[in-house]
């Protein structure tokens, strides 16, 4: 079987533009991937704030992510549409470049704009906030330089009997 006939080929069932730029503002966790002091690869469900085509994320310091991408700064991000209103079936995975910040320039318009993205606009937010804000805090900026999505409803638009449920 080749082409439309299996599902070994599934270049044509890639994700849009539009529905990235959805599944990302729709989203608000990730799967963050990096290669560990053995080489091995390793990852953590993280909340991410999409912003300038980038993803920010941030974690205590003393977490092993931060000095392995400080060793090596390249990492895989993962997001996918579970849990939305947009139902299952849409990823799209990067690689890219990671940039560990420890400043006060970053922290301050990160902190507020993160919380607000998870919170909304409430009181919560702003305690959010505060609780994030501690000294030996890092955020990351991770920008993809590869991107590979998956749209499923293409997939099941090429054997829509298979796609029925009962």
């Amino acid at each position: 079987m080749s082409g439309h006939d299996s599902y070994e080929d599934l270049t044509e069932c890639g994700l849009s533009d539009e529905l990235e730029h959805e599944l990302l503002r729709a989203q608000r966790e990730c799967t963050f991937m990096w290669t560990n002091s053995k080489g091995e690869a390793f990852g953590v469900i993280m909340s991410f704030l999409p912003k300038d085509g980038k993803l920010w994320l941030t974690c205590a310091k003393a977490r092993k992510r931060v000095p392995a991408l400080q060793r090596f700064p390249r990492a895989s991000v993962c997001v996918n549409s579970t849990g939305t209103d947009m139902g299952t079936g849409k990823t799209v995975t990067y690689k890219g470049e990671c940039i560990i910040h420890e400043g006060r320039e970053v922290k301050d318009w990160f902190y507020p704009e993160f919380s607000r993205h998870l919170r909304g606009d409430t009181p919560a937010a702003e305690v959010f906030r505060e609780f994030l804000d501690s000294p030996d805090r890092v955020v990351i900026e991770f920008t993809p330089d590869y991107k590979l999505g998956f749209d499923s409803a293409l997939m099941w638009a090429r054997s829509p009997d298979a796609a029925k449920t009962q």
